[in-house]
């Protein structure tokens, strides 16, 4: 392998010397002489074919390669960083990648501000989204495929810790026959209309959840294709509160009214499947998400 002519150190004298607009404040910037950063700018000179600065008085200026050459240089000076602190943080236990298991039910929200707060913080890790529903979910806390899980429930043997109530509301299209009746809606009323559920992703511990006492039904494996149907007006369904507003604000779905309360709540946990051998990529995540969850 061929090795580059020119230093890192001679690239962050360069940038410096740019930066700071004279060697004299390059020098005290980088705590070296003046003279010898005057000599690396030099070397670095009689490496490349072109004269990457040309000075105007005291001051250093850029010649149009070297604009060029600054840009890529300011991008192999972060990379050179980049492997520095990869090196500081696997030196120190941090894991190089996370998994997180979600049950679809979630607001996904605040999530998604987690994952990009834990980047500045661990920007070498990387992060795997795992969605399931139900029991799935749990499996993949109970078969390890997943460093933390947001769910309903918290199996045997685990401590979770609550984040936060998702409201599940029964919801149709506002042409549908349930949000024509003026009364409250019975639970005869929605078994005579079809209801359309989300599949349990799980392979071993298959569950049902809501209510389920329609004969007609349409089962979808996300709660995305649950809105989807309903907007078609393929059914009624409990969806989360958080996924219906919108169109319910949009006229284009409507919110039931049972006579059976019209609101089931579901309490949500943040469980570390090993909580005592996590590394502090996953405390530190798990820290991000019960802030931003319970806030």
């Amino acid at each position: 392998m061929k090795l580059p002519k020119v230093t890192l150190e001679q690239w962050a004298t360069f940038k410096a010397v740019v930066d700071e607009g004279s060697f004299a404040k390059a020098a005290e910037i980088l705590n070296k002489s003046q003279s010898s950063v005057s000599y690396a700018i030099a070397k670095l000179e009689e490496q490349l074919p072109s004269p990457v600065l040309s000075l105007n008085g005291r001051k250093a200026v850029l010649t149009e390669e070297g604009k060029v050459l600054y840009r890529r240089a300011s991008q192999l000076l972060t990379l050179a960083q980049d492997v520095e602190q990869t090196a500081n943080c696997l030196s120190q236990g941090w894991e190089t990648e996370i998994t997180i298991g979600f049950d679809s039910i979630i607001n996904m929200e605040p999530l998604f501000n987690s994952i990009d707060q834990f980047t500045q913080v661990a920007p070498h890790t990387r992060v795997v989204l795992l969605e399931s529903t139900l029991s799935g979910t749990i499996e993949s806390l109970l078969e390890r495929k997943a460093d933390i899980v947001l769910s309903g429930q918290t199996p045997p043997g685990f401590l979770g810790q609550p984040i936060e109530a998702i409201t599940m509301i029964p919801v149709a299209h506002i042409n549908h026959p349930l949000c024509r009746i003026k009364i409250e809606i019975t639970d005869q009323d929605l078994k005579q209309h079809r209801q359309i559920v989300v599949r349990d992703s799980g392979l071993k511990r298959n569950q049902d959840t809501g209510w389920l006492g329609s004969e007609q039904r349409l089962t979808v494996t996300h709660f995305s294709l649950s809105v989807q149907a309903l907007i078609h007006g393929l059914g009624y369904a409990f969806i989360p509160s958080h996924l219906a507003e919108p169109f319910i604000k949009s006229g284009q779905l409507k919110k039931l009214s049972l006579s059976a309360g019209s609101e089931r709540h579901i309490h949500l946990y943040l469980t570390l499947a090993s909580p005592d051998s996590s590394g502090p990529a996953a405390q530190a995540m798990k820290n991000i998400l019960l802030n931003l969850y319970n806030n």
